[in-house]
């Protein structure tokens, strides 16, 4: 093994199938930095030579082709007739639909039901790969993805970057990426970004519990100094009570609907730009957030939108309504007329596609009975090997907490301990059957004040 990489762990040669000395070293470091949190987890890209070819291939047309509204693309056509023909779960339509209006429209219970059914048939299945996302519909998802796929989001990035007339600078030798967390359980690791020659990715828990000394937060934050900060609104919060002393070029926030208060907030403490994208795991970064525009530009050239009425007709553009997709870059899970949940209206503004309006998904804080707060995140997590089919969770004014489940009946016991566990023994909780949920569920909510 090459000196200068020093010990890789053995399970990081499939993680890594291209590892250079630069990528070794920065692994290295990442993990065994003195002030390192206790990394739960391990991925990496798995990318090898061709799926960086085919990356590169892929980001000139993702940056610089234009997005279309109003009308429909040209390249529709041929993805709707091959995703019929070569994707299970339309193919069970039967004959091809007409026209796109004609095809049914589908939801995230739709896939949630079987993922696989969305994977085309061509796809090796050893290299996929699955995301586990809870979202605020209530349905629990596996998302079919590959890394190839993984590797394009990338370009969504620059080209909302592009519009600022910025670029990421770092490469070997430097963190360009720190995704964060808060929450008591998170998904943390370190990877490294080929395209961005090998350039140091970390995805950090802010949580204590993460760290062995409190203090070490503040510290490797600091030693990374990464040119991107991501995360959520959540995960800001505490970002800015710690307090770091780093200096992004650029805030990411994804995820969850960003106040323009916090917008503020991170703008004025880190002198940067904050680009709030809406994006879904289902589809990857959707839009960006643009101030003078007074909302969110679209950035993907092959992902048509769609925005429909209350009688799941197609609205003309400046009418709000539900947004659905049809396309996208994860071939993993081509969509055809996915409904999201989400409402906004769709117009043109100074020559750019723009989302006006849109209500997407709000980040939730809860209150414990001795009044800790608990992430959103956090109640997904005791539940989440309960294998609830539905769910919401609301809390009251007065602390109170409302559960209500389709299939519970005669399980009641088993998700209120799962609840006490996490809020506390002496935590009031309402546990209501449901026979079915009518309309879009948005699965945590709250009266009380959260982001405070």
């Amino acid at each position: 093994m090459d000196e200068g990489i020093g010990v890789i762990a053995e399970d990081d040669r499939d993680r890594f199938p291209i590892l250079g000395d630069e990528g070794g070293k920065m692994l290295r470091f990442l993990r065994e930095h003195a002030h390192a949190p206790l990394y739960r987890n391990r991925s990496g890209h798995r990318l090898g030579a061709e799926d960086i070819r085919s990356v590169k291939e892929f980001m000139p047309r993702a940056m610089g082709d234009p997005v279309e509204i109003g009308r429909l693309p040209d390249w529709l056509s041929v993805f709707l007739e091959t995703s019929h023909r070569t994707v299970p779960f339309y193919r069970r339509y039967g004959a091809l639909p007409k026209g796109l209006t004609d095809w049914p429209l589908i939801g995230r219970s739709d896939v949630a039901a079987d993922p696989a059914l969305f994977v085309r048939d061509h796809v090796p299945v050893a290299r996929l790969i699955h995301y586990r996302t809870s979202g605020t519909t209530g349905h629990p998802l596996s998302v079919p993805s590959h890394p190839r796929v993984a590797a394009c989001y990338l370009a969504f990035h620059l080209r909302a970057l592009k519009r600022l007339g910025m670029t990421l600078r770092h490469g070997a030798g430097q963190v360009g990426v720190v995704i964060l967390g808060c929450q008591k359980k998170c998904f943390t690791y370190v990877s490294v970004t080929p395209l961005q020659g090998e350039s140091g990715l970390a995805k950090i828990n802010l949580h204590p519990d993460d760290w062995r000394h409190p203090d070490d937060r503040v510290k490797y934050l600091e030693a990374l100094n990464a040119e991107v900060v991501a995360g959520d609104p959540l995960s800001f919060v505490e970002l800015l009570r710690l307090d770091p002393n780093i200096f992004p070029r650029v805030i990411f926030s994804t995820a969850m609907a960003l106040e323009g208060g916090m917008r503020k907030q991170l703008e004025e403490r880190y002198q940067c730009p904050v680009l709030d994208f809406y994006s879904l795991n289902e589809a990857g970064p959707v839009a960006v957030y643009d101030a003078d525009l007074g909302g969110h530009v679209l950035l993907q050239p092959r992902l048509h939108v769609e925005i429909l009425g209350e009688n799941q007709q197609p609205l003309s553009l400046g009418q709000r309504g539900e947004i659905t997709l049809t396309g996208g870059f994860n071939f993993c899970l081509p969509l055809v007329r996915y409904r999201t949940g989400d409402q906004a209206s769709l117009e043109w503004r100074r020559g750019e596609p723009v989302l006006i309006g849109l209500q997407g998904r709000p980040p939730v804080r809860f209150f414990g009975s001795g009044g800790h707060r608990i992430n959103n995140v956090d109640v997904t997590h005791v539940l989440q090997s309960l294998g609830l089919v539905q769910f919401t969770l609301h809390q009251a004014e007065d602390r109170s907490l409302a559960f209500k489940g389709v299939a519970i009946s005669g399980r009641e016991g088993e998700i209120q301990a799962a609840l006490k566990g996490l809020f506390g023994e002496d935590q009031t909780i309402h546990v209501f059957p449901m026979e079915r949920f009518e309309g879009k569920v948005i699965q945590y909510t709250s009266s009380m004040k959260t982001m405070d």
